[in-house]
């Protein structure tokens, strides 16, 4: 049976993702390998003291530390009050009362898909999101991805639209030729998505063509999620919810560098956030693993961090961002399989 054509009373009764499985594979084990892989060729090309290092992260400031893993952690219950804006554009919640209203149910959704981000390649983070709404309240997994795919749309463009301000503002205008390829290819995935959603909107039938018969009705809700969760009438809150989570994102890095004494302006530790957060876009490592810490380090060089102070902010910041959420969802995902 296809998994869309089940009733709404009956959940799916195993995951798309097994997160298990996922791990102990070949394929995520070996992402993990070369994410250590970006990381040494990033330490030993820089040749970085680990010791300095390791001093610096002691004598940080614990008081800015915690703002910023309050910056971060407030963030997700505002995306789940965004997500349950395009569930209910995309008429999810219509005659069905089991599915999660409350944001503090969907931040628990919102935590359990990131910490699988952060174990395994390719975002698969976000099937696993669509999944648990399948199995705690019957909702179509199609549509509930086609919100998914939407919300990410809306990240990727306001991403790429406040990085390029961001940039023009710390660069004066001349933006180096390191930082160019990032904006371009962001740029390039917005634009592929402008495209791809207005010819999924004006000619599905023409997709339909292309999709076998027993995906046709899964194709159908997914692409129904996606655009109606563009209502007008969703738009405003949705925009100023984006707006807000990406600055607490620049505030997270501001919180990191003062822990250390490094004193970035608000447009330069919204550009070091942005950055990360692009290159986290890249499928080949969890959550971006090694690949966003590489970056880090290298924009905070550009803006004339020290060596040794761009590689303590690099690996603070992810502790706040990746290590952490691997152990909050470790621990909620214990407690939720014991209730």
């Amino acid at each position: 049976m296809d998994q869309d054509s089940r009733t709404p009373d009956q959940p799916p009764t195993r995951p798309p993702v097994s997160l298990a499985d996922r791990v102990k594979s070949p394929r995520t084990l070996v992402s993990f390998a070369l994410a250590g892989a970006l990381i040494f060729f990033i330490f030993r090309n820089l040749d970085l003291d680990l010791s300095e290092i390791a001093g610096n992260i002691a004598d940080g400031n614990p008081f800015w530390i915690a703002i910023a893993f309050a910056a971060y952690y407030g963030a997700f219950p505002l995306r789940s009050w965004r997500w349950r804006v395009l569930m209910r554009n995309a008429g999810i919640y219509d005659g069905n009362p089991r599915v999660p209203y409350r944001v503090r149910d969907l931040s628990e959704i919102f935590v359990l898909s990131w910490f699988a981000n952060c174990l395994v390649p390719a975002k698969l983070g976000d099937a696993y999101r669509g999944y648990l709404m399948r199995e705690r309240a019957g909702v179509s997994f199609a549509s509930t991805l086609g919100t998914i795919v939407a919300e990410r749309f809306i990240d990727v463009m306001a991403l790429v639209i406040l990085m390029v301000t961001s940039a023009l503002i710390v660069f004066h205008g001349d933006v180096p030729g390191d930082v160019q390829a990032p904006l371009a290819g962001g740029g390039a995935l917005v634009v592929i998505g402008v495209i791809g959603l207005a010819f999924a909107a004006r000619y599905p039938w023409l997709l339909r063509r292309v999709v076998p018969d027993r995906f046709v009705e899964p194709f159908d809700r997914l692409q129904g999620g996606v655009i109606q969760s563009f209502s007008r009438n969703g738009w405003a809150p949705v925009t100023g919810a984006t707006a807000v989570i990406w600055a607490s994102e620049g505030l997270r890095v501001y919180c990191v560098a003062a822990a250390f004494g490094v004193g970035l302006s608000g447009p330069e530790s919204l550009f070091v956030a942005l950055l990360a957060s692009l290159l986290t876009v890249i499928p080949l490592t969890p959550a971006g693993l090694g690949v966003v810490e590489s970056g880090t380090i290298i924009a905070l060089k550009l803006l004339d961090v020290s060596d040794t102070d761009a590689a303590t902010i690099a690996i603070v910041d992810r502790v706040v961002a990746y290590w952490s959420v691997i152990v909050v969802g470790s621990i909620l995902s214990i407690v939720v399989r014991r209730r």
